[in-house]
């Protein structure tokens, strides 16, 4: 049953929240302001149509607004839109005492994502490949995407029929589809396991199609080209389904940011160091430590560096910072140090930074609440909050990155 409700405030998620007498209410695809009916079940409920609108709401760039749950807030207007994301990163500080300079939003622009999770299934009506809508298991199909590469979305079909010729099963998987120098780079997941006929197909399908390789589960099925990205203009042959920044423009924002704080450093460590998006920058001016606990990518970093030109001395280590983070008297060997750990942040790091004499770090995070734990960490271990910079690079979600400097007078031994 519909009953009418008042939006008080937009949420962390990207819904509207509207106050009543048993409880907060969270509607998607409202904003603050309106005036609107919908079906309320517990503390959630369907919209069913727009009573009085804010003069904020625009008309959504996407014709799979509401159904795909890839986008949040496609109608709020983009003014509203950046402060709302700034300010996640300023309540998320707040929440634990910290205020400093927090800089305005580094927005996204539209059409440049070029790594893009697809999801897949088997139907009685043939593949269906998209995006899950939201609180749902069910694949929404698409015909576009404003968020992504052109590339991409002209793949389509494509990655349509490779799907069909790839799926050993009859639950959803998924596609990763990751755009590199050398083309489209294919990485399936839990699509079942392939039969030698399937594999013969699909890979004549792939290099037919000039995609650059298809792997499964980690495993490469074919690959006509290798897949090779760009830090700082070392090429790197990234290994399959490897973790990329969702766009160049905010990976080289984020590369721009922490290289100019570690200027001044000759040495420094790079934790959660990834394919080498930082260390390989960074070694054009400084000698780098390089620490990961995922070995394929580790491997890339290294061999993009013992074949470019130019670069400074660069290490590496197989570590994993979660069970072993580098010690405060391992740390002291360095006088800079970036950190970009998964959403979970990295609290135990943290602490041994804390300790530490290293006079400049750059944290680097995906998840404003766990970097408001850490950067607590830090501060209360000496450290002094410099700058904080929000980088929007997941358009019209709830996702916001963030860079925040810090430094500390180094003690004399």
């Amino acid at each position: 049953m519909s009953a009418r409700f008042t939006i008080a405030r937009l949420g962390s998620q990207g819904d509207g929240v509207a106050a009543t007498e048993t409880g907060e209410v969270f509607i998607p695809f409202t904003l603050p302001g309106e005036t609107v009916t919908a079906a309320r079940e517990k503390d959630r409920a369907t919209l069913m149509s727009v009573l009085e609108a804010s003069p904020l709401r625009i008309d959504p760039a996407c014709r799979h607004f509401t159904e795909c749950g890839g986008c949040a807030v496609q109608h709020l207007e983009v003014e509203a839109y950046r402060q709302w994301k700034r300010d996640k990163v300023v309540h998320a500080l707040k929440s634990k005492g910290i205020v400093g300079d927090i800089g305005a939003l580094v927005p996204c622009a539209p059409a440049t994502r070029r790594r893009v999770v697809f999801s897949a299934r088997r139907t009685e009506a043939g593949i269906r490949l998209g995006f899950v809508r939201a609180l749902s298991s069910e694949i929404i199909a698409i015909e576009e995407c404003p968020i992504s590469l052109p590339v991409i979305v002209a793949a389509l079909d494509c990655l349509k029929k490779l799907a069909e010729l790839v799926c050993a099963t009859t639950k959803s998987f998924h596609m990763t589809v990751t755009v590199t120098g050398s083309g489209l780079d294919v990485a399936v997941h839990e699509s079942g396991k392939l039969g030698e006929n399937q594999r013969r197909i699909a890979s004549n399908f792939v290099i037919a199609e000039g995609l650059a390789r298809l792997s499964v589960d980690g495993e490469i099925i074919v690959e006509p080209k290798k897949p090779v990205v760009l830090f700082g203009g070392v090429a790197v042959a990234v290994p399959p389904g490897a973790f990329l920044q969702a766009t160049e423009a905010a990976e080289q924002a984020m590369a721009d940011i922490v290289g100019q704080h570690l200027s001044r450093a000759k040495k420094v460590a790079d934790l959660f160091a990834g394919c080498g998006s930082f260390a390989l920058r960074l070694a054009a001016k400084s000698e780098v430590h390089a620490a990961e606990g995922d070995a394929p990518a580790l491997a890339a970093l290294d061999r993009a560096f013992r074949f470019a030109n130019g670069l400074k001395r660069v290490t590496s280590e197989r570590r994993d910072l979660f069970r072993r983070p580098l010690t405060f008297k391992e740390l002291n060997a360095f006088d800079g140090l970036v950190l970009d750990p998964p959403r979970a942040g990295a609290e135990d790091q943290s602490k041994q930074i804390a300790r530490s004499d290293v006079p400049f770090v750059a944290a680097v995070s995906c998840n404003p609440v766990t970097l408001a734990r850490d950067l607590r960490i830090l501060i209360d271990g000496g450290y002094a909050l410099k700058s904080v910079t929000p980088i929007d690079q997941f358009l019209w979600s709830p996702h916001v990155e963030a860079v925040a400097l810090l430094e500390k007078p180094r003690r004399r031994r």
